[in-house]
């Protein structure tokens, strides 16, 4: 019996599906490209490749998830939305998982990656969900430690969004916000190492000081450039304006925000973006995660038959 459950918590990576919406389902899938085989694989990256299409109506995206490279997807984490009824995918957000050094110790920050919507789906809700769910559910698995995130884009909603669901964001116009010596860090070793995770080439400027990306869509996310009349805008004033300011449209400058999810932006996602129907599937889901990192290491311990890291086996009797 101990055994069995070793096995049901150990689960190498996640794979949960919840219904979030009326109608909806949403599949968070962890590192794809080691979980799946090369059909299931090739069928979730045309679900992407399908949702672009609709969204961006001409032009294709080749970085990141978009190529198809098994090793691009093992190191991504997919959150798809599909209609329960038809399994047509509607929405998605790409994460990335970023390996950085701070303070001498390695971490991992999580990029919130590229998020479209089905313009047919738009006005119901999701991007609430895609931005803030499987971060949130990334923080529960981790035992509730805070998690640095980060986020590349020049489009004010989504800068608003982002300001107002994490914590300790930069930039950001919001009282408060400043430029922490682990936000530069971060953004130093970002640019130099991960480029390549959001479609931002070589050639790109980079103005450390305002955290602004200039030049960005010359790495494959051409097709994203937008002007500002053309960009969502942000339902508060402030952040239309912050973007406005701090870049320049015609040349293609990118916000690269850096902040984290703890514990305060777990609540305000809690109370204030995440949609009612999903509590119980997440409830459930949460419970399931806290028990792999609280309860896995007591069941280690006790098993032993077999070594987990430091941990020997028992010696075997031998008999004469």
């Amino acid at each position: 019996m101990l055994r069995f459950w070793l096995k049901a918590l150990r689960r190498p990576a996640l794979d949960l599906t919840l219904t979030t919406h009326p109608g909806l389902v949403t599949r968070i899938i962890e590192r794809p490209g080691r979980q799946l085989d090369d059909a299931a694989l090739a069928a979730l990256v045309e679900q992407l490749r399908s949702v672009a299409g609709r969204t961006l109506g001409s032009g294709a995206l080749t970085y990141g998830v978009f190529s198809g490279e098994r090793e691009r997807l093992s190191q991504t984490i997919v959150t798809l939305i599909t209609e329960k009824e038809s399994g047509r995918p509607i929405a998605f957000n790409a994460l990335a998982q970023m390996g950085v050094t701070l303070n001498g110790e390695p971490q991992e920050v999580t990029h919130l990656g590229l998020v479209m919507v089905d313009p047919d789906a738009r006005g119901r809700g999701l991007s609430g969900v895609l931005y803030g769910l499987t971060v949130l559910v990334l923080f529960i698995r981790g035992g509730l430690r805070p998690r640095w995130i980060s986020n590349v884009t020049q489009v004010p909603g989504v800068v608003g969004m982002v300001c107002q669901t994490f914590s300790d964001i930069y930039p950001s116009p919001d009282a408060g916000a400043r430029q922490s010596f682990a936000h530069l860090t971060l953004a130093r070793q970002i640019m130099r190492d991960h480029r390549h995770v959001f479609g931002v080439g070589g050639e790109a400027g980079f103005d450390e000081g305002r955290s602004v990306i200039t030049d960005a869509y010359t790495g494959g996310s051409d097709d994203l450039k937008k002007s500002f009349d053309a960009a969502t805008q942000h339902r508060e004033p402030r952040y239309n304006a912050f973007c406005a300011s701090e870049l320049d449209y015609g040349r293609g400058d990118d916000l690269l925000q850096i902040g984290r999810m703890d514990l305060a932006a777990a609540r305000r996602y809690l109370l204030g973006q995440l949609p009612r129907a999903s509590l119980p599937g997440l409830l459930g889901a949460g419970v399931f995660l806290l028990l792999q990192r609280l309860v896995l290491p007591v069941l280690y311990w006790l098993d032993d038959g077999r070594r987990f890291g430091l941990l020997r086996p028992r010696p075997s009797k031998q008999t004469s």
